[in-house]
């Protein structure tokens, strides 16, 4: 198994990132200080630290606003709070070192950009790349086209829920819960929860069955939603536990004829997660 993470940390290779996994907000955090570290020749990349938070602070840049202070594991095995950034202020602060070695990043990220531009243009490149992603990680041809149906059939049902007057991104998250509650008895936090999940998507790593009952609930939901046209997040939560109430109903038939559960734990990760980081102790953006 390949226990290496894929995350922001890849891109420094040998060097050690430390990063923490933020349960709530579903998002990694990684030590500015190892980040500078392993982009400077500094011999104290603590004062470049400080160094450059007052150069960016100066030029108007809201990256210092964005630090987080996270209790990391130090070389002598104690804890210590320390700056810390998540994934994108850390591609930001790449861009804000000015070192050679940041370089390599720098045109990294350009080449990211471009690619996205040269998808606005042509959005079948898009597509193609995401074919082959999941090609590269060993899903079937079969399984990719239900996964692209499933999305199509998703905006589908957000449209929908957009005429009932649905607009927050937090009310689209309840509604989904309550589809997944409805036929796996989970919130979808939970059900990643269940398959050792993080940062991943859940349908990425649901079974074909897992796959099948989420569309169906999904489809169940839309079509009553277009036929009874719920207003409003109360009418709308209620159309979404019967809709998930529909799928469930498919999985108890699954169920019961082939004798085995339809939720797995299993995942399609070629890694797994070891240590549970602790949470976030302050927000107090001290020096270091």
């Amino acid at each position: 198994m390949n226990n290496k993470l894929e995350t922001i940390s890849n891109l420094f290779e040998d060097k050690e990132i430390r990063s923490i996994w933020d349960s709530e907000k579903e998002e990694y955090y990684f030590s500015v200080i190892d980040v500078v570290s392993a982009l400077t020749d500094s011999n104290i990349p603590k004062r470049y630290w400080s160094d450059l938070k007052k150069k960016i602070t100066e030029e108007g840049s809201k990256l210092y606003e964005n630090i987080v202070r996270l209790k990391l594991k130090a070389q002598d095995g104690k804890y210590r709070e320390t700056d810390t950034l998540d994934t994108k202020g850390i591609l930001r602060l790449i861009e804000s070192v000015p070192s050679p070695k940041a370089e390599p990043f720098k045109l990294w990220l350009a080449n990211l950009g471009s690619e996205r531009l040269d998808e606005v243009f042509d959005p079948e490149i898009a597509i193609n790349r995401a074919v082959n992603y999941y090609r590269n990680k060993g899903y079937t041809d079969e399984w990719i086209k239900a996964r692209l149906t499933g999305i199509v059939d998703r905006f589908k049902l957000t449209d929908i829920w957009k005429e009932g007057g649905i607009t927050k991104p937090m009310e689209y998250a309840m509604l989904t819960n309550e589809i997944y509650k409805g036929w796996s008895g989970m919130k979808a936090s939970e059900y990643k929860k269940l398959k050792g999940l993080r940062k991943e998507s859940l349908r990425d790593n649901m079974t074909d069955i897992e796959v099948a009952l989420t569309n169906i609930g999904e489809i169940a939901t839309r079509d009553i939603a277009r036929e009874e046209q719920p207003q409003g997040l109360k009418e709308n939560l209620r159309v979404a536990k019967r809709g998930g109430g529909v799928a469930k109903g498919a999985r108890d038939l699954y169920e019961k004829e082939t004798k085995k559960s339809a939720i797995s734990k299993d995942n399609a990760l070629n890694y797994q997660y070891v240590d549970e980081q602790p949470k976030i102790e302050s927000n107090d953006y001290g020096e270091l």
